[in-house]
């Protein structure tokens, strides 16, 4: 149940992606401006999550997981209606709020249900949604884009969510493994410096970051990428992105599941060092793939599958090893912490800048061409290779997220005892 409602939140996320395209033109819009839609959702998405990460460290989780779905629900549909950018940016806002229920009140249940040697598993069948929720989202609603208009996929996304919200109050609300804290611990320190004070949350933090703004910067620009270099419609955009970007992240979760709970029992730190493997295979096959020439979608698609599937490992591994550094009657506290700095610092950029960056470097090519650039519709024949070179970000800083997680090793297995000790 959880892992469908994981999966409805990622769909109802990423029909914006799916549909920028027709979007950015129908409104005339440049790639900073899509962008900042991927921006809107994850500000609030961030912010609002620390709050609902300390309610469910209190309250019953199933409710606070049965409203979040249902506002994110009927918030999606009413994108459908909007017509103008402000409305879609406003509404982009308020759908982060919804969603930022689930990860913190999920993952806590899942730490209460699910001992420490099978969590990575536990968390891997958990966040399956993400790969499946991307990957159906990709493929219906290009399809329902191509048939009857953007609008129209945003409509068909929102009902979904009141039928998971009703299947929410069902779920069975599991024994806490430790009692709630109150505002200040027993020792007088508030739960956030209790936090801040383990060296591991903070290179996790900063992984988290970096990954987001790779994973929200290729997801916002994946379908339109195809639409320009690769010359496909819509539908077919979407079906690739559904192959490439959201189903290969399946098998990547479930093996990086099953070899991380495997390793852990060897030591904490094996359990992150298989993540820092996987993105140091992710990074080149990342760089093949956007080196694919015009066309030869096969091979893009082969090659950017299995990058986005080494680098699906990373929520397995890493979801997993926060639940062992941080206590237990932190866990929601600390995903929401977590989620504010990845989403804010990571997610929340990473379409921006990337559509910043796209920009620019489509005026660079025009002005290399002899183009004068005098109307956004003189840009058209460039903005392929502008997002082209926006892209190459990605695979540097993949090379940068496995630095990251080495560093996590080496603190890992220190932090893992003093949570268990309390």
């Amino acid at each position: 149940m959880l892992c469908a409602i994981n999966t409805l939140n990622f769909f109802d996320r990423q029909v914006l992606s799916a549909v920028a395209e027709p979007i950015r033109r129908e409104w005339a819009l440049g790639d900073t401006a899509i962008g900042a839609l991927g921006t809107a959702f994850t500000l609030l998405y961030a912010v609002v999550g620390v709050p609902f990460g300390r309610l469910a460290d209190r309250a019953r989780r199933t409710y606070i997981l049965a409203a979040g779905v249902f506002a994110a629900g009927v918030l999606t549909a009413l994108q459908g209606l909007a017509r103008s950018f402000t409305q879609l940016f406003v509404l982009r806002l308020l759908v982060g709020v919804g969603e930022a229920t689930c990860a913190p009140a999920a993952t806590s249940l899942i730490g209460d249900l699910v001992p420490a040697d099978k969590r990575s598993r536990a968390l891997a069948i958990f966040m399956l949604g993400l790969p499946l929720g991307l990957g159906l989202s990709y493929a219906v609603s290009g399809w329902v884009a191509q048939g009857w208009g953007w609008r129209a996929a945003f409509l068909v996304a929102g009902p979904p969510g009141v039928f998971c919200a009703v299947l929410a109050l069902l779920l069975r609300e599991p024994a806490r493994t430790a009692p709630p804290d109150p505002a200040r611990g027993a020792t007088g320190v508030s739960p956030y410096r209790r936090l801040l004070a383990i060296p591991t949350l903070w290179w996790i933090i900063a992984s988290g970051a970096v990954h987001n703004f790779n994973m929200y910067a290729l997801g916002t620009f994946l379908s339109p990428y195809l639409i320009r270099q690769h010359e496909l419609d819509v539908r077919e955009a979407g079906i690739v992105s559904m192959l490439a970007y959201g189903l290969s992240g399946i098998p990547g979760m479930l093996l990086a599941g099953v070899a991380g709970d495997a390793l852990r029992r060897r030591g904490p730190h094996r359990r992150v060092l298989l993540g820092a493997g996987a993105f140091l295979v992710a990074a080149p096959l990342l760089l093949l793939a956007l080196g694919q020439p015009r066309g030869r979608v096969l091979a893009f698609t082969l090659l950017l599958g299995g990058a986005c599937a080494a680098m699906a490992s990373y929520y397995a591994v890493v979801y997993a090893a926060l639940q062992d550094v941080v206590p237990a009657s932190l866990r929601a506290t600390a995903m929401a912490v977590y989620f504010l700095a990845m989403y804010v610092l990571g997610a929340s950029f990473g379409p921006v800048v990337t559509g910043m960056l796209s920009d620019g470097m489509t005026v660079r090519a025009a002005r290399a061409a002899g183009v004068f650039v005098a109307s956004p519709s003189a840009l058209e024949p460039f903005r392929a290779a502008g997002l082209h070179a926006a892209l190459l970000v990605v695979p540097i800083l993949a090379l940068l997220l496995a630095a990251i997680l080495w560093a996590a090793s080496r603190t890992i297995a220190r932090d893992t005892l003093r949570a268990a000790q309390g």
